[in-house]
């Protein structure tokens, strides 16, 4: 089920107070400071030791908040459920991956062509033609560059744009079949499960130390429970394509938390690559139909698009 925030009172209050473009500039900043933690555990854990840390954990989250329930459901809507939850573990641990390898910043903006396809594929506007050139530009300027980019961690980042492009399509058919986040909660579990091979060869022992499992929790909260709740008061008092808007900073974020909390320092072509790709995701999502269609939590810059 979908929680409904008590907006009464002080505390109600408080976050009526707050501009709702804030909340989800706030959400997106959580996400990649997440991001930046979780890489400070590779060295421990291990890209697969992490991501299954952060599914775990989220899922235990998550369970505790939608309580879903398989009583009634076809075996097409268990079908669907693990397939999302295939196509959720595998964005997570390509992008993991990815971040092993490549800046922060540089992976995020790649992984955006992703659901900036989705947005675009079958669109009969001559106008998308234009933010397809700049993604490409974008693109370009990013791999382009000689060899200072690691090409397994490039390619590793495209396919997280692929995953991504697959989560968005199948989220979008699980939020028709499952109310709230329960479809996002059966997903999580059948992730974790799908990768506990992965992470226990990948993280060891270093799965039961405390203080793994401390930072474990921290990326949790930074990467699912804390944008998720910013985002459910948000949405309430934001239309769609403002959402979208504001979600495409997204890769100038994560290369700021790559800046601050990784000393990763861009070229000036790179920062020009991730302008690029911003633009042509702001420019997809402005173009969007259904600019007053309600979005789910936890939706990227293009779940709104007709699909």
């Amino acid at each position: 089920m979908t929680v409904t925030p008590n907006v009464t009172g002080e505390d109600g209050a408080v976050r009526k107070s707050v501009p709702a473009p804030a909340l989800v500039l706030g959400g997106v900043a959580s996400v990649q400071g997440g991001a930046a933690v979780a890489t400070r555990l590779f060295p421990v854990a291990g890209p697969g030791g992490t991501v299954w840390l952060r599914l775990g954990l989220s899922s235990l989250l998550l369970l505790a908040i939608a309580r879903p329930t398989l009583r009634g459901r076809s075996a097409a809507d268990l079908r669907l459920a693990v397939a999302f939850g295939v196509a959720l573990a595998a964005m997570n641990l390509t992008f993991y991956e990815a971040l092993d390898r490549i800046p922060l910043g540089v992976a995020v903006t790649i992984e955006f062509i992703g659901p900036l396809s989705v947005a675009v594929i079958g669109s009969r506007r001559v106008l998308d033609l234009v933010w397809v050139a700049f993604a490409a530009v974008g693109v370009v300027l990013l791999t382009s560059g000689g060899g200072r980019l690691d090409r397994t961690g490039v390619v590793l980042a495209f396919v997280t744009g692929i995953f991504w492009a697959s989560y968005i399509l199948l989220s979008k058919r699980v939020g028709a079949v499952f109310p709230g986040a329960s479809g996002l909660a059966l997903a999580l579990v059948v992730g974790t499960i799908g990768l506990a091979p992965v992470g226990i060869w990948s993280g060891g022992s270093a799965l039961v130390d405390p203080g793994v499992l401390g930072r474990g929790c921290v990326v949790a909260l930074l990467s699912s429970a804390i944008p998720y709740t910013l985002e459910i008061y948000a949405l309430r008092r934001l239309r769609a394509a403002v959402f979208g808007v504001l979600m495409s900073l997204e890769p100038a974020f994560a290369a700021l938390s790559g800046l601050l909390f990784l000393s990763q320092h861009l070229r000036t072509r790179e920062w020009v690559a991730i302008v690029f790709v911003m633009a042509a995701s702001v420019g997809a999502t402005r173009g969007a139909r259904g600019d007053r269609v309600p979005v789910e939590p936890g939706a990227t810059p293009t779940e709104m698009v007709p699909v």
